[in-house]
């Protein structure tokens, strides 16, 4: 208890220091992240990827968080190690590094060997970092409730769901085993791509507290010129790579959330993905939703990408479907004229997720993450081959999937339904104009309007009549009190007889309500 106290009063101060309730820039919140330590470094760089939740802006800045944190001591990780498997270290390891290779927030890495040789690394959780954080998130919640932050920031960021949604992704990556299946999940979805692999787990040893697996000992992917010395074709590397990440995006429908350099290693004419602690998901119904957006996008079919946009994202409150439509239209004709190699996607995938955001519409998460995953992977290929077009690559993907998919029988079939259809239709249609005819010539026509947001504009106009009639009120009030005051009556206040006083009263008060009203439109 006595330590919570102090952890609050640390977080109020670093808050305070930013001058937070003067208002919060990407800058300074990632700052203010920085200095609460570890645990909230950690928890920005995962929200970074979160452009469903947080601006654009915040995402960008939270990338350049650099999670630096001291390794834990070795006794510390030999203790941990063998209170997880209740025996002594050395019947698991031929040889354990005492010196980390990689040290962060949640856990470190140690190289090993096992009994039977194989060389792993050892993914090790730190110490009551459970604890810690939870303790973190819920008195950052406590000290932002006491700023009052969130009517400081109006509908900007809403802090408690940013927070809520952190804790959540945190909670997956303290659980090794949610790693243990999304490498199981890889391979099974990747076991027909020689060219294509990730480490293996030593699930004997595996739990959730500590991950075993396969030391791969490559080259990272943005190391061009150990990659040339091996005798490598960056081109030929590149087109592999991209091509399996268009292949997780839109034909598994999983995949790797942060496909930056540290974790795409070459060895031995494979490409190892590296670290699947955070992975996107996308149903069968988004990937259909997401190929209708690129070949409406292709065809300049703008009312498609509304509707799609509409369907797949959840509006907050009313949409105003003409300047969606309008600044879409905007979009598309800027990219309609250019050539493949003329676009950029991160600008035009950037462009699409702010309007979203502009128009009060959220993404899901996987969408989000889509999103991300395509931004950072065209970095790497930028980086290790830049002739290469995604664009181009995700196009022809779409088109060899389109083709794939289709049913040339069933086609055919529904082809002949909406021609006999139609040709019903045309033939109601003489009919009911024939009818329409008759009707206007007998004077017998009505015309039905459907008004876009009826209600509102209802709700508006009753709001106003009643200003109105309070205006009148006030109004009858003032020059019947001031009639009144010309009487002898004898009850008087103020020498004002005291119907006149009252009515002068309610008047005053009725137009001093009005007058606010009216101010605060």
């Amino acid at each position: 208890m006595k330590n919570n106290k102090k952890r609050l009063k640390e977080i109020i101060s670093v808050l305070k220091k930013y001058k937070i309730t003067k208002g919060i820039t990407a800058e300074k919140c990632r700052k203010i992240v920085e200095e609460l330590g570890p645990t909230f470094i950690k928890i920005g760089q995962i929200m970074s990827m979160r452009t469903d939740i947080l601006p654009q802006d915040y995402c960008e800045e939270l990338k350049k968080l650099q999670s630096n944190v001291a390794p834990m001591n070795y006794d510390i990780v030999k203790s941990i190690i063998e209170e997880t498997y209740d025996m002594p270290i050395e019947m698991i390891f031929q040889k354990f590094d005492p010196m980390p290779i990689g040290s962060a927030s949640i856990a470190q890495v140690h190289k090993a060997i096992l009994k039977d040789g194989r060389l792993v690394v050892a993914k090790i959780q730190r110490k009551d970092i459970y604890e810690s954080m939870y303790r973190d998130v819920n008195l950052l919640k406590k000290a932002l409730s006491m700023i009052n932050l969130s009517k400081l920031m109006g509908n900007v960021i809403d802090f408690n769901m940013v927070l809520d949604e952190m804790w959540k992704v945190a909670l997956e990556e303290m659980d090794f085993l949610v790693e243990t299946n999304n490498m199981e999940k890889f391979k099974k979805y990747n076991k027909d791509i020689k060219y294509i692999s990730c480490p293996y787990v030593v699930k004997q040893y595996t739990n959730s507290k500590i991950l075993i697996m396969e030391y791969i000992d490559g080259i990272r992917i943005d190391n061009i010129e150990q990659l040339k010395e091996n005798g490598y074709d960056l081109s030929e590397i590149g087109i592999k790579l991209t091509n399996n990440y268009i292949k997780q995006l839109l034909e598994d429908g999983f995949f790797h959330a942060d496909p930056h350099p540290g974790n795409i290693q070459v060895k031995g004419g494979k490409i190892f993905w590296i670290d699947l602690g955070m992975v996107g998901t996308l149903s069968l119904y988004d990937k259909e939703m997401l190929m209708k957006v690129v070949k409406a996008f292709v065809e300049k079919d703008i009312n498609e990408i509304k509707t799609v946009l509409l369907i797949m994202g959840k509006p907050k409150g009313n949409v105003d479907e003409e300047k969606l439509y309008n600044d879409l239209d905007s979009i598309v004709n800027k990219y309609s004229n250019m050539s493949m190699k003329e676009m950029n996607l991160t600008v035009i995938i950037e462009e699409f997720m702010t309007l979203a955001k502009e128009h009060n519409i959220t993404m899901p998460k996987g969408i989000s993450l889509f999103a991300r995953g395509l931004l950072t992977i065209q970095g790497v290929i930028a980086i290790l081959c830049p002739e290469i077009d995604l664009i181009e690559i995700l196009t022809n993907f779409l088109n060899n999937n389109l083709m794939k998919s289709i049913d040339i029988r069933k086609e055919i079939l529904s082809i002949g339904k909406e021609i006999l259809c139609s040709s019903k239709k045309s033939i109601g249609i003489v009919t009911e104009l024939s009818n329409l005819i008759n009707t206007i010539i007998k004077g017998q026509s009505k015309i039905n309007l459907k008004i876009l947001r009826l209600e509102e504009s209802l709700n508006y106009i009753d709001k106003m009549v009643n200003k109105i009639i309070v205006a009148m009120i006030t109004t009858g009030l003032l020059i019947g009190s001031s009639l009144i005051c010309t009487t002898n009556m004898k009850i008087k206040i103020f020498d004002i007889p005291l119907l006149g006083f009252l009515g002068f009263l309610v008047a005053l008060i009725l137009s001093g309500i009005l007058i606010v009203n009216i101010i605060k439109k």
